[in-house]
């Protein structure tokens, strides 16, 4: 099948374009130079505006900030002076003063206002020595009476101090309340400079770039700082909002309006530089190589119409709006039309034919996709599978490789597409898919058998306690008929029998829900709930083998969140395999058998049952957790496998530590982990013996 980029389907030699259409083109070009002109100088100039009211703005907020943090640092300062003895308050007061430019003068005053105590600040003279503080303290009486209402330091509204020299300082007053019990109340005053705040908050490089100042609503200035004149041109405004008052600061900036030549000669010498040069090289490659072009872009054609015919790949070429506009023989065999009915096809709304009809959108949306990740500089996504359409109408699976179609110039102008048709890999996985299933019913049959062993191996303990309580249940009517006692043991005998019998359904559901690997249920439980559970199966095989029981366990007992059935049957599976280790081989009265419980975290806790036994050899420990390993001849090697298993599933962690060393004490913990409520207020913890009679 020919490709549609042989040499036959290059176009015919472009005739000379005639003057007029030249002329248009050319004057095109310039309008469109001027309009770029015009357009990126005033980009710049709208820049360099905004780039100078920011800086005015960050400027504002950081002296802003800056100033807000001093006051605090003054602030906690000046309470502390509250309260230091009489003795010391003037060397704090100085010592103060000499560490903050900010405040320039301390007054202790008493309850009815009056000047005590005053440290004037060392950097100034002193600041009421023209005009006297009583006449300059109304704002201050203001301020003190706002701050005793309200309990807290309050400043006040700024007043203007006169200095020797015609000068004079805006200042304001902090007043901090002082109150204790069975004294009289009391007051600090310390005078703050309004110039002062500003040239201690503004940094070297923003006094050289602004002005700053205090200014009032009306626009009056209260103090002013900074080494130049400000322009008027950009300006930026914050609150500084102080306890009981807030002043207005105002930053402007010594930057005017921006110039207009530099930047117009840079924008024109940049813009027409790159568009001379664009039109010099596009003329001089146009002259020079065209010959050459048209004779290589021939041969090569012809070489790779050859090779294309020989892929077994499909290639298909789309331009940016999803047009086709090449298929090599390959594609065309894979979906079965002719490159005839493919080429031209695909530009919206109109779909290529191999795409099945139900994903037409989905696919138009996919297209759209990767173009939008490839604009925004992303790689366009590589070998995703999809679904094409035969002409037959047969669905068959392919996978697509596709990357950008770039020309000469390294522009964009579509995509390329290798298509691989997995038709024959998906019978092969099928194949594969339908010999897993027959695995899988086969391990399913393995399950049932699992699921056997497991119900005969958990039912046991139950139905040997049902049959020692009907046993000692007949034992008490033949025997102690006389005894007015045995109606109340018979019945609690009986009461036992139906508990047995309902954790034997419990067990039977449980141990069927665990092998079919469902959700377990969930629940709230006290730990006492579940050592009463356990304890008189315990007792009872503890008894045979004249096993002694201690509980250690702390005040008072989280609850553990878990399924209660399963967890009581770990219990009894590490208790009996404790007692039956200490059956034999240990004297009757080192029989021990220990219930520890201690929290771990927070959230966790800790059950341990520890024995006296002759602990477990580094042979069989290896291998004690495997599935049907035991070392008794009438066991099933399960125990411990499906206690791991419970405690995994509720989160948790089993393990042991074994002591087998002949001349130090022997036995065996193991310990398993479970979820509880927060324990994070700890617990006292205490021991308490249970002695099996």
């Amino acid at each position: 099948m020919p490709s549609t980029f042989s040499p036959s389907t290059l176009s015919p030699p472009v005739p000379r374009p005639r003057r007029r259409r030249r002329a248009v083109l050319w004057g095109a070009l310039v309008a469109l130079l001027l309009i770029a002109q015009s357009l990126l100088l005033a980009l710049t100039l709208s820049h360099e505006a905004s780039r100078a009211q920011e800086a005015a703005d960050l400027a504002a907020t950081e002296v802003a900030a800056r100033a807000k943090q001093l006051m605090s640092r003054d602030l906690q300062g000046l309470q502390g002076l509250m309260w230091a003895h009489d003795a010391e308050w003037r060397g704090n007061a100085t010592g103060l003063l000499r560490q903050s430019r900010i405040i320039l003068r301390i007054e202790s005053r008493d309850e009815q206002r009056r000047i005590e105590r005053v440290v004037e600040s060392p950097y100034l003279p002193p600041l009421f020595a023209r005009l006297g503080r009583e006449q300059l303290q109304l704002e201050t009486e203001l301020a003190c009476a706002g701050a005793m209402r309200q309990g807290t330091p309050l400043f006040s509204r700024s007043y203007f101090v006169p200095l020797p020299g015609g000068e004079g300082l805006e200042v304001t007053d902090l007043c901090l309340p002082r109150v204790r019990a069975g004294e009289p109340p009391s007051f600090v005053v310390a005078t703050v400079g309004l110039r002062a705040l500003l040239e201690e908050s503004i940094s070297q490089e923003q006094a050289r770039q602004f002005e700053m100042s205090f200014v009032e609503g009306d626009g009056t200035r209260l103090a002013r700082t900074g080494l130049i004149r400000g322009s008027g041109f950009y300006l930026a405004e914050r609150l500084l909002d102080l306890q009981g008052v807030s002043l207005q600061l105002r930053v402007d900036s010594g930057s005017g309006k921006p110039k207009l030549i530099p930047n117009l000669a840079t924008a024109l010498v940049l813009g027409l530089s790159l568009a001379l040069l664009a039109l010099v090289l596009v003329l001089a490659r146009d002259g020079r190589r065209r010959a050459q072009a048209e004779h290589a872009l021939a041969e090569a054609l012809a070489f790779r119409q050859a090779m294309e015919n020989s892929l077994i790949t499909g290639l298909r070429a789309r331009d940016l709006d999803g047009n086709i506009s090449y298929v090599n023989p390959a594609f065309c065999a894979m979906v079965g039309y002719g490159a005839e009915e493919l080429v031209g096809t695909g530009r919206p709304p109109q779909a290529p034919p191999y795409w099945p009809p139900e994903f037409i959108e989905e696919y138009w949306r996919r297209h759209h996709d990767r173009e939008a990740r490839w604009e925004a500089g992303l790689p366009p996504r590589e070998g995703f599978e999809t679904v094409f359409a035969r002409s037959t109408g047969e669905r068959f699976p392919v996978m697509i490789y596709e990357a950008p179609l770039l020309n000469a110039q390294g522009q964009q102008t579509g995509w390329m597409s290798a298509v691989l048709d997995l038709s024959a890999q998906r019978k092969v996985e099928e194949l594969s898919r339908q010999q897993q299933e027959r695995l899988q019913a086969t391990a399913r049959l393995a399950t049932v058998g699992e699921m056997a062993s497991l119900l005969s191996h958990e039912l046991n303990q139950p139905l040997a306690a049902i049959a020692s309580y009907a046993t000692a249940s007949l034992n008490l009517m033949v025997r102690e008929a006389d005894d007015p006692q045995t109606p109340d043991m018979v019945r609690q005998a009986v009461t036992r029998i139906a508990e047995q019998a309902e954790r034997a359904g419990r067990v039977i559901k449980s141990v069927h829900d665990f092998v079919r690997r469902r959700e377990q249920s969930r629940e709230w439980v006290r730990v006492e709930q579940l050592m009463d559970a356990v304890l008189p199966l315990v007792r009872l095989q503890a008894r045979k083998s004249g096993a002694r029981i201690d509980l250690d366990l702390p005040e008072p007992l989280p609850r553990v969140r878990c399924d209660r059935t399963m967890v009581e049957q770990v219990l009894l599976n590490l208790t009996r395999n404790a007692i039956q280790a200490m059956d034999g081989p240990v004297p009757l009265a080192e029989r021990l058998l220990i219930i520890r419980v201690r929290p771990l975290q927070p959230r966790w806790l800790s059950i341990a049952v520890i024995d006296r036994g002759p602990g477990i050899p580094p042979e069989v420990a290896r291998q004690l957790f495997t599935p049907f390993f035991t070392t008794r001849t009438e066991g099933m090697g399960l125990g411990l496998s499906l206690c791991r298993t419970v405690v995994e599933q509720h989160g948790g962690a089993m393990d042991f530590d074994s002591r087998v060393a002949p001349d130090s004490p022997t036995g065996t913990e193991f310990r398993f982990s479970l979820p509880c409520e927060d324990t994070a207020g700890g617990a006292r913890s205490t021991v308490t013996g249970d002695t099996s009679a």
